[in-house]
């Protein structure tokens, strides 16, 4: 027992050593801190090169190349130029059983609705036939997904028509009318494969996603308003241009002293009940897909039959009458490479392309999501930029992503990109030797294949749901949706980039700022907002900056500062005990900071100094966990140096562990 006696003494002397040391150290120093690393200097070159690849090859294209000899190299470079020399060596029966299938399915329903969007575009029907046949062969060499289908879509096809029949009319111009179209297919594929080659696909990203719902919904109403004519049979030459609602509903309504066309009125009525019927069993069972897209193929050929037999062309109903015969013909000088309308179809193709790029893009993202697997963007721009140009060589216009089509080739279960071929052909066939059976084909069934499709683009649950998630969103939805509506096409659309842009730069130029507090029993640090149970520490403000800090926001972000400062001093009324002393601004979400902000930085510190002197207080700025962009300027600027090392901390905890001593300690 005795030899143990010394020990246990030791022990507790040892203990209560330890006790007035930590006690020591509460009260006059923080306890031991982990220092702020400095990043080691990067060479200027390297940091330049870093950015870029960050920028620009984020995705890392060549990592398949490294480490390969060079005639692997070779083949891999042109296999990413042509991706079906890579997935064709696996190609075998089974696939393509799926593949005709889905491919029959979509030339089924592409047929009808390309003669009916060639008529949204102002061109004769046979170009929209064209626009399934030339790009969708292209793709399918040069393009990356498996399930997009390409052809004429009905947004593209009315914005095309819009802005071009603002430069030439297409009833008195028609062959002008047409090479300009050919001219704006052209550049808008230019500007497509651009953007693929110089890696530049994120600028569509700008568009929003609301922005984008806002404009196709707005697109699905005007399309379908201006089928009011060829629905409801009216003649008349004076029927209205413009495409918003209250000038068509106006000439609709004035016509009908004319007298609306009670035979196209009940062919059409018929075959859109009808169309709207398949297309909900095909949505109520995924097993019934097939009807949905069969149906409008199903009508032509009634409708079309029915107006043979009846001669109901001669009692009003307005008839197709003509579809040229034979595949497209070169337009290779049809295109204004010279004179004023090279200008104007430049202008035109920019915005007919981006918008085709956004859409074909969301496509392909949305089905390769499905079916888990990549999909390269800036491939798929420089695919469809290289159709597009190809296209306008061959009396095409602006062809993308269809995502009705391309939903059918999904359910039809489609393994490649063959099911375009698969249609393509289809196409050719049609064009060979079908259609002068369209003679007989009532407009109204093409305004009726129409109309059903673009319901589906008026997407009310993902306003609902952009309302519930954000509603600054749901003002750019509106924006779009009301301006194309209201006014016109290109109104809308530059409303929705409008409003994309400005939220963008109120997010840059007002970011989100942040006052933290304790979450009991731990060391972590929240927003007090979020967490109401988490405690201010007497004495200490905590200020988080939820955003990198540049020349556009660095001044919010100081006066801010200063704001959140004299708000809490005015809570505390007086209270010298609880009165702010330490200024910590939590720097782990500032991703960044340039010579404008470290500049709001330092005229933050002279302020608190300044405010210092004026309350005979003694008010300290300091740091908590700025990230290694951000601690290498500060260190690069003496920032660091003026405020002193000792007040940058890794952590809030940390901080607060220098801070709350002091205060104390204070008299």
């Amino acid at each position: 027992m005795s030899s143990m006696g010394p020990p246990a003494d030791e022990n507790l002397e040892t203990k209560e050593i330890d006790l007035r040391s930590m006690s020591s150290s509460s009260l006059g120093q923080a306890p031991q801190a982990h220092k702020v690393a400095i990043p080691p200097r990067q060479n200027l070159f390297k940091e330049f090169q870093s950015t870029i690849k960050e920028t620009f090859f984020s995705d890392d294209p060549l990592r398949p190349f490294k480490d390969q000899p060079r005639s692997r190299k070779i083949r891999l470079g042109i296999e990413a130029i042509f991706p079906i020399l890579s997935w064709g060596r696996s190609y075998n029966l089974k696939k393509f059983r799926g593949d005709i299938i889905s491919g029959l399915t979509i030339a089924s329903l592409c047929i009808p609705q390309d003669i009916g969007y060639a008529k949204l575009a102002h061109l004769a029907p046979q170009y929209g036939l064209y626009s399934s046949f030339v790009p969708p062969l292209i793709y399918a060499v040069m393009g990356s997904s498996r399930d997009i289908a390409i052809g004429p879509v009905a947004v593209v096809s009315l914005l095309l028509g819009t802005l071009l029949s603002n430069e030439i009319d297409p009833k008195t111009n028609p062959t002008e009318y047409q090479r300009l179209a050919f001219t704006a297919t052209f550049f808008a594929g230019i500007t497509q494969a651009t953007l693929g080659v110089l890696r530049l696909g994120f600028l569509i990203d700008f568009l929003s996603h609301a922005a984008i719902v806002g404009f196709m919904g707005g697109a699905a109403i005007t399309i379908a308003l201006q089928q009011l004519k060829g629905f409801l049979g009216i003649k008349t030459a004076h029927f209205t241009t413009d495409t918003d609602i209250v000038h068509v509903m106006r000439s609709v309504f004035s016509e009908a002293h004319h007298g609306w066309n009670w035979q196209t009125i009940l062919i059409g009525a018929s075959f859109l009940g009808f169309l709207l019927v398949a297309k909900y069993i095909g949505k109520k069972n995924k097993k019934f897909f097939w009807v949905p897209a069969i149906a409008p193929l199903i009508s032509v050929i009634l409708s079309t039959f029915f107006v043979f037999i009846t001669r109901a062309d001669k009692q009003g109903v307005d008839i197709v009458r003509k579809i040229e015969k034979g595949i497209n013909p070169s337009s290779v000088k049809d295109i204004y490479f010279t004179g004023e309308y090279l200008g104007k179809g430049f202008k035109i193709g920019i915005v007919a392309g981006m918008i085709a790029l956004t859409e074909a893009t969301a496509i392909g993202r949305t089905f390769a999501s499905m079916k888990d697997y990549q999909l390269d963007g800036n491939k798929e721009m420089v695919a469809l930029g290289t159709m597009n140009v190809v296209g306008s060589l061959t009396s095409c216009y602006v062809a993308t992503g269809s995502f009705s089509r391309s939903a059918v080739n999904y359910m039809a279960g489609c393994q490649t990109a063959v099911s375009n071929i698969v249609m393509s052909v289809v196409v050719l066939l049609t064009l060979e030797f079908i259609t002068p059976l369209f003679k007989y084909t009532p407009n109204a069934i093409l305004s009726a294949i129409i109309i059903s499709a673009v319901i589906s683009l008026v997407d009310y649950e993902a306003a609902i749901l952009i309302w519930k998630i954000d509603k600054f969103d749901f003002v750019a939805c509106m924006g779009a949706f009301f301006g194309v509506v209201f006014v016109s096409v290109e109104i809308g659309l530059l409303i929705a980039v409008s409003i994309s842009f400005a939220k963008i730069l109120l997010q840059v130029t007002r970011p989100r700022t942040a006052i933290l507090g304790k979450i009991p029993r731990t060391t972590v640090y929240r927003n007090i907002q979020q967490y109401p149970e988490a405690s201010k520490i007497p004495g200490v403000l905590i200020v988080r900056v939820d955003s990198a800090i540049y020349f556009s926001n660095s001044n919010y972000v100081k006066e801010r500062t200063l704001r959140w400062l004299m708000d809490e001093e005015e809570q505390e009324k007086g209270d010298y005990r609880t009165k702010i002393q330490f200024l910590i601004v939590e720097m782990s979400p500032v991703t960044d900071i340039d010579t404008s902000g470290i500049q709001a930085f330092e005229e933050l510190h002279r302020s608190l100094e300044k405010k210092g002197v004026e309350l005979f207080l003694l008010y300290k700025l300091v740091l908590a966990n700025p990230g290694s962009a951000v601690t290498d300027k500060l260190y690069a600027s003496s920032f660091a140096n003026t405020i002193g090392e000792d007040k940058i901390f890794l952590t809030v905890a940390e901080a607060i562990a220098y801070c709350s001593p002091k205060v104390v300690e204070d008299p």
